[in-house]
């Protein structure tokens, strides 16, 4: 690996080799929901709950102060007004990236997907010139589509998490597969580090931490994790509690409590 990106993952990855990033690419795909409306004002309250990394597109990037926290641009886009929603297309190039200061680019592939061949032929080109600027490139890699029933399902996330490596990237981003047992598989069958997707807001706090708790049980290297947090009621708190967890080895109890929630 050269020294760029040994250099940018470090603001990205504390000495543990695990972090807890806050992706904010939402505004594309669903719009600018609760939580989300004030950009400055959620980024503020996640540096103050100790965020490693924030997602975030270029327009937002380029508008807001990230303080700190490792800046991650997402490179990929599409909404949830299209008939075909799961069709990621790259809207911002690693030369945008690097002029706005970024620390890592994104790049989101559904593997599964009727587009997956357009999907994966961006991630090969990205690959190629993260390399050229020394940029960390961060996949997240979805198993998504007509021949896949579960999204979670051990064998296929183990697939899409593999095929991120193979095709270049240094981090990746998929599901939790629901268990220690078999999220440790996909760790063990992916050779750059694996962080948890967030999935949809959970029906409570604790249910989110046990999920993070038992990932990192399991060999992960942290999160990605928007709506859960940016849609907290305190969202610096659940910052807090997930930081416990993933660098300071808190139980679940231990960071339900930092988080105000009961349960």
């Amino acid at each position: 690996m050269n020294q760029g990106k040994i250099r940018r993952l470090k603001r990205i990855f504390r000495d543990d080799n695990r972090t807890v990033v806050v992706p904010m690419d939402h505004g594309v795909s669903i719009g600018p929901v609760k939580g989300i409306e004030n950009m400055q004002g959620i980024v503020t309250s996640l540096l103050k709950g100790g965020a490693d990394a924030l997602v975030l597109h270029k327009g937002i990037a380029g508008l807001v102060d990230n303080g700190k926290a490792g800046l991650i641009v997402h490179l990929s886009a599409i909404s949830n007004l299209t008939p075909n929603c799961q069709n990621k297309v790259q809207v911002c190039t690693v030369q945008e990236a690097v002029r706005l200061g970024a620390d890592a680019v994104s790049v989101h592939v559904n593997i599964g997907a009727q587009d997956e061949c357009n999907m994966l032929t961006i991630l090969g080109k990205v690959a190629q010139e993260c390399e050229q600027y020394g940029m960390p490139l961060l996949a997240m890699m979805y198993p998504r589509g007509p021949k896949i029933p579960n999204e979670h399902e051990s064998v296929a996330v183990a697939h899409a998490a593999r095929i991120g490596a193979e095709l270049g990237a240094d981090i990746i981003k998929t599901n939790y597969t629901g268990n220690i047992v078999s999220f440790k598989q996909v760790v063990e069958g992916c050779p750059v580090p694996v962080i948890i997707a967030g999935g949809p807001k959970t029906d409570t706090a604790q249910q989110l931490l046990q999920v993070v708790y038992d990932s990192v049980e399991a060999g992960g290297a942290g999160l990605s994790i928007g709506r859960n947090v940016f849609q907290h009621k305190n969202p610096t708190l659940m910052v807090k509690a997930l930081v416990s967890i993933v660098h300071d080895g808190a139980s679940v109890e231990q960071a339900l409590k930092i988080s105000g929630e009961n349960r």
